[in-house]
């Protein structure tokens, strides 16, 4: 959105809450602020006061307007937007009316005031201005409550949406501290959390303040950040309380107390200034000066976390955040003490049977972390049994096809049904321990499709799959019994033993190659060689599981076909057993050789 307004550079971006095609972004030039409509690309000033300056001290402009001044939207009543100049400024009709509902809130010392730059050249547009209220944070839980900040060390607080202004600056707040940013509280109308910097004046100490009476009181918290290590931001989780997270000139920092204590949460994160910090559902997004946006997702296991319950457990499960039906996998998160000697993880529907199963896996070396190993029914081959916290993702699918090695199928799929929105449960038995774990898919928020017409979609789904894993475990155990007729040919060289073999092998053959492309050996070998019966079920699996919703009409015609042609062919395949098996085990019996059973 940079050049919204005469070249100006963007400022603060507020989303509109109320629209999500809406945007309002601040520039550099003055109080200028753009509404900006996605959709239509239509664009609006909507300054507080649009009254330009270029080349001003601050204490000759009427308005001072900090080139990151801060537009920001009640949490509580979306209808209203706050900016701030050294005054709080509030429109309800998205910015076509504003309404001054604060005096000035800083110190407004002239010595902080004059002209900035060089005795040749002066630079004043906007990122000199000082004196302003640099950060607002209305609240979010009661819409009456407001908290400012400004660049010159003031903190304010109001109760009545602004008739009233209270000066609550703590009492350690370091001299022209510039204020930040500051967090309002989720979960208490009186509690607070405000990041301070001084960088500026060669103090690059931490300062984080928190206050739980709306500021009559202040703690400074920063233990277990360094002291060069100065902080831009600090945020609450939304779930949690007295779950903090802190973004510091180096780093990043996470509390589990409140801010009594801190500790480094940086993992692969670079050395690089973190200047705000983003929670949405399970994610955690931050911002950067010049390297770019940083998430760390599925966070569950940190929010859900405490040193006396799981670091002292053998394994600990942790609750999975909600998956969306259609869109994003459920994350399953859990520690282990030790590296574990055996484990299962299964996911129960809410009848309590098992609709997927999952055994660990030992952990890589590291030459085999790109292999793509799958397990019988595709997907991940387990999850880790390493020591640690680790994370496995249910894809919310029921198990898939069975499948057997070099397999290729053509516009198919042997992915299993999507599971339905509803509540499941994870069951992990970790060397004899068992611990189960409730976890939720929800509807798609951006789709209406009915849960019958998702009902009559998996009900299909799960016929057309159980055909599709019948056709190749035909396949399977054919090349089975012609694996162990090989073997015994190569024992012993009998004239009739393999005129028996030749005719039970020939017909496995038939049927073999009736439900399979045999000469399929690559993704395009199709394209030379048609498809076979069990490439027709996989492809009708592809079309049912294509989206929401029922199937076609012709799905079932079409499956009633194949389903015909598969019986054909498995009916073969019994009689062959019955009738050139059981030949051949005479001859081989008679050869003095272990005859070949049916089944494994």
């Amino acid at each position: 959105m940079s050049g919204l307004v005469g070249g100006g550079e963007p400022g603060y971006i507020a989303p509109d809450p109320t629209n999500p095609d809406i945007y309002f972004a601040g520039t550099n030039n003055g109080s200028f602020i753009t509404r900006y409509d996605m959709r239509s690309g239509a664009l609006k000033e909507v300054g507080a006061y649009p009254r330009f300056f270029s080349g001003e001290a601050s204490n000759e402009v009427k308005e001072r307007w900090q080139w990151t001044f801060p537009i920001i939207f009640s949490p509580v009543d979306h209808k209203i937007l706050y900016t701030s100049s050294q005054h709080v400024w509030k429109t309800t009709d998205g910015g076509q009316n504003w309404e001054r509902i604060s005096g000035d809130l800083t110190r407004h010392d002239p010595k902080t005031m004059g002209v900035s730059g060089g005795p040749i050249t002066h630079d004043m547009n906007s990122p000199e201005i000082y004196a302003t209220v640099f950060a607002l944070a209305p609240g979010k839980t009661d819409v009456n409550v407001i908290w400012a900040g400004s660049d010159d060390g003031l903190i304010h607080v109001t109760r009545d949406g602004g008739k009233t202004w209270t000066n609550i600056t703590p009492k350690d707040m370091p001299d022209l501290g510039r204020v930040s940013q500051i967090d309002a509280s989720q979960f208490d109308a009186g509690t607070a959390y405000v990041a301070v910097k001084r960088p500026l004046f060669d103090d690059f100490a931490p300062y984080i303040f928190r206050t739980h009476d709306f500021g009559k009181t202040w703690t400074k918290t920063v233990s277990g950040i360094p002291a060069n290590d100065y902080v831009h931001v600090v945020r609450e989780d939304p779930t949690r309380q007295g779950l903090l997270y802190a973004g510091t000139e180096h780093g990043f920092y996470i509390s589990y107390d409140d801010g009594d204590h801190w500790q480094s949460l940086r993992l692969n994160l670079p050395d690089t200034q973190v200047s705000d910090i983003w929670i949405h559902r399970n994610d955690i997004a931050i911002s950067t000066m010049g390297r770019g946006f940083y998430i760390l997702d599925d966070i569950g296991a940190l929010r859900q976390y405490g040193p006396d319950a799981v670091a002292a457990s053998a394994a600990w499960l942790f609750k999975p955040g909600d998956a969306i039906h259609g869109a994003e996998p459920a994350t399953i998160e859990y520690w282990l003490k030790q590296p574990a000697k055996s484990m299962t993880l299964d996911i129960l529907d809410g009848a309590g049977k098992v609709i997927r199963s999952y055994k660990g896996v030992e952990p890589k070396a590291k030459a085999d972390e790109d292999d793509e190993d799958e397990g019988p029914r595709g997907g991940p081959a387990g999850p880790s049994m390493a020591a640690g916290l680790n994370h496995f993702a249910w894809d919310l699918r029921y198990d898939g096809v069975v499948k057997f090695p070099g397999m290729v199928l053509w516009g198919a799929t042997t992915n299993g049904p999507m599971a339905l929105p509803g509540t499941y449960q994870v069951r992990m038995v970790v060397d004899g321990k068992t611990l189960t774990a409730p976890v939720t898919i929800v509807k798609h928020p951006l789709r209406d499709t009915p849960t019958a017409d998702l009902q009559q979609q998996l009900d299909i789904a799960m016929a057309i799959r159980d055909k599709a894993s019948e056709a190749n475990e035909a396949v399977i155990q054919i090349r089975r019994i012609k694996k162990d007729v090989a073997d015994r040919l190569a024992k012993k060289s009998d004239g009739k033993l393999r005129a028996a073999a030749d005719r039970l092998t020939g017909n496995l053959t038939a049927v073999e190659e009736a439900i399979y492309q045999v000469r399929n050996r690559s993704n395009q070998d199709p394209l030379n060689f048609p498809i076979r019966i069990n490439n027709r079920i996989a492809s009708l699996l592809r079309v049912v599981e294509t989206g929401d919703g029922i199937p076609t009409s012709n799905v079932g015609p079409i499956f009633t076909d194949v389903k015909a042609e598969l019986k054909v062919q498995t009916d073969k395949l019994q009689q062959t057993l019955a009738t050139d098996l059981p030949a051949f085990n005479e001859q081989a019996e008679r050869a003095g050789l272990e005859p070949v059973a049916d089944k494994p």
